[in-house]
């Protein structure tokens, strides 16, 4: 099971994200971040293909 980051931590490796964004542009912003591996696997982890803002991945990634 992957280890769920809190809304905070997300946005902490998503400053600057110009939304709507794709999943693929999201997890590169992510990585060039530096966000540690539990960060990138619970994006990675999501179903959906585009979001429209913060409160999007914050939804998506905790099972909203």
């Amino acid at each position: 099971m992957v280890e769920k980051p809190t809304p905070i931590e997300l946005q902490k490796y998503l400053s600057g994200v110009d939304y709507p964004i794709s999943k693929n542009d999201l997890l590169d912003t992510a990585r060039n971040q530096g966000a540690p591996d539990h960060v990138v696997e619970a994006l990675e982890s999501v179903d959906q293909d585009e979001f429209d803002g913060p409160t999007a991945v914050s939804s998506a990634v905790s099972g909203g």
